[in-house]
């Protein structure tokens, strides 16, 4: 068994790039494009924003690689607007080799490391990697196997979504109401 903290990777993008197609897109609404300068960028698309007309920030994306658990893929999937490539525990057999023959959990961040609780749940996560190491033992298949994980499996996910996604899913997830 290993835990892991979770991890947010954003793949390589050009802001400015990005920002002055957002111009272009929303000078196109009003045949502006002649106001275009070096900057003009800053102060139209800020306009943009406080005026709720966001469509123009859907013409670009941003993609992000996250290692995360279930849970969190599982709230991330709900945003429709976003493509998702994700782990899939139907055909990843943790009880082999290419996974050193382990689960990898992310570590929770609501659970204090050194309380009772904690110790609680590395003994669950010990008890389902053994019993699914069993399970891979006797043949049964991924599909069958993942029945038994939890919702603290870590997991591979990339996931792309235009701007104006990103920001309605910052503004929902980094509420304090959000799960952590």
């Amino acid at each position: 068994m290993k835990i892991i903290e979770p991890l947010v990777e954003v793949e390589n993008f050009d802001g400015l790039k990005i920002m002055k197609n957002i111009e272009r897109a929303c000078r196109t609404c009003y045949r502006s494009e002649g106001l275009i300068t070096e900057d003009s960028y800053k102060n139209l698309i800020k306009n943009c924003v406080n005026r709720g007309h966001e469509s123009v920030l859907e013409h670009e994306k941003v993609t992000v690689r996250l290692t995360c658990d279930i849970g969190v893929y599982k709230d991330l999937t709900r945003h429709r607007i976003a493509s998702f490539s994700i782990e899939s525990t139907r055909y990843c057999n943790y009880g082999k080799d290419k996974w050193d023959n382990q689960i990898k959990f992310i570590k929770p961040c609501n659970i204090e490391g050194d309380s009772e609780l904690y110790s609680n749940w590395v003994g669950t996560m010990d008890f389902i990697e053994r019993e699914y190491i069993a399970m891979s033992k006797n043949g049964a298949t991924p599909d069958q196997m993942r029945m038994i994980l939890p919702h603290s499996t870590a997991a591979e996910v990339t996931m792309t979504a235009n701007i104006r996604e990103w920001k309605h899913i910052f503004e929902l997830r980094c509420s304090k109401r959000a799960h952590p």
